[in-house]
């Protein structure tokens, strides 16, 4: 008796139309890690992506406020803060997407949308209108060391779960750049006067 030759399975005409308003169903949950073969342990994986994706969240945040604080500076000093804050945020999208990344290479699921965003982050919400310059300025220097003391903390129990590359990603750049900007913002908030009368 022949046997039944396998049919190849049908496929439907090539066509150039894009599919539109696909569904589709969540293949991975937030909070999960995927098992990748990067020789850590699942335990170390899921504790660095659930402080990465905080410090992540509250970076979101950060960087929005700067961007606000940018586009509503005011005062004699308006070009140049405009300026810096712009160059700060710029270099916190950078650390934005190197924590998204980092959180990916480990198997997990990094935190993006906005409004998740807004469910996670402690970095408090700011007024809707327009702050006086030193409060704005005071504003990002508290959201800096909230991420600072974050980064710290996460950073030592990486390296004591064996997680290096976690720990090399906040030391060397999450820390070190918000370190610098904090720097930068303290001291436009120190009262000295930019020239002295002589004989004071």
């Amino acid at each position: 008796m022949p046997t039944k030759r396998a049919t190849k399975p049908t496929r439907s005409k090539p066509d150039s139309q894009p599919w539109l308003h696909v569904n589709g169903v969540e293949i991975q949950e937030f909070g999960s890690v995927r098992m990748f073969p990067l020789g850590l342990s699942r335990d170390a994986r899921e504790y660095s992506c659930q402080r990465l994706n905080q410090i992540l969240a509250d970076t979101q945040i950060l960087y929005s406020l700067y961007k606000k604080h940018h586009w509503l500076m005011r005062g004699p000093t308006f070009y140049q803060l405009h300026l810096l804050l712009d160059k700060h945020a710029s270099e916190q999208v950078e650390l934005v997407d190197e924590m998204a990344e980092r959180v990916q290479t480990l198997g997990g699921v990094a935190v993006g949308d906005p409004r998740h965003v807004a469910e996670i982050t402690v970095i408090p919400r700011p007024p809707n209108g327009c702050e006086e310059v030193p409060a704005m300025l005071s504003r990002l220097i508290e959201a800096h060391e909230t991420i600072l003391v974050a980064a710290h903390d996460a950073a030592n129990r990486a390296q004591e779960m064996g997680d290096d590359g976690t720990n090399d990603l906040l030391v060397s750049d999450v820390i070190r750049t918000n370190e610098l900007q904090t720097w930068f913002l303290i001291e436009h908030l120190v009262d000295t006067p930019l020239v002295e009368k002589p004989g004071r």
